[in-house]
């Protein structure tokens, strides 16, 4: 799925894209906890879309509803913070490696639409502004190019 994807979407030089094994080189999230499985469309100090695969099997499906199974939405936000954490570390370049990226704020979060097993999540994070150590962003996520969830938040770069 990600080729495809990849395959339309327009590269210049600026821009990049992580696998999996890269991203777990610049954050410290490991499975179960790791929310996205891909960072395309890298534009450092801008923007980054982050892709979550949601299988049919997960976990979280067990309990989060067995009948009628809901991807929680406070895991799409992660998602998107995932991304975000991503975009800083690469932005920041070498010097970032290493450190912890954490939720400073929240903001108008809102969830449009249910996200269901066999979905594919693109988060599409925009960085607002960033001062020092603390930067800010909204993100939206989408499924089959539809809204489903978007937010504005805060995080601050630390050393772990």
């Amino acid at each position: 799925m990600i080729s495809d994807l990849e395959k339309t979407t327009d590269k210049s030089e600026s821009q990049k894209s992580l696998s999996i094994q890269e991203i777990m080189e610049l954050i410290p999230h490991r499975p179960p906890f790791l929310l996205i499985d891909a960072v395309i469309n890298i534009t450092p100090h801008e923007s980054a879309i982050g892709v979550r695969n949601i299988a049919k099997d997960e976990p979280v499906f067990t309990g989060h509803f067995p009948k009628r199974p809901v991807y929680p939405g406070v895991l799409i936000i992660e998602s998107m913070a995932q991304t975000a954490a991503v975009l800083v570390v690469e932005s920041l370049g070498e010097g970032a490696k290493g450190k912890l990226v954490y939720f400073m704020t929240i903001d108008n979060a809102r969830f449009r639409k249910p996200v269901m097993p066999g979905d594919q999540l693109l988060l599409d994070v925009k960085v607002q502004r960033s001062r020092g150590s603390v930067w800010k962003f909204t993100g939206e996520a989408r499924v089959d190019e539809q809204v489903v969830a978007e937010a504005t938040y805060s995080a601050m770069i630390m050393d772990d």
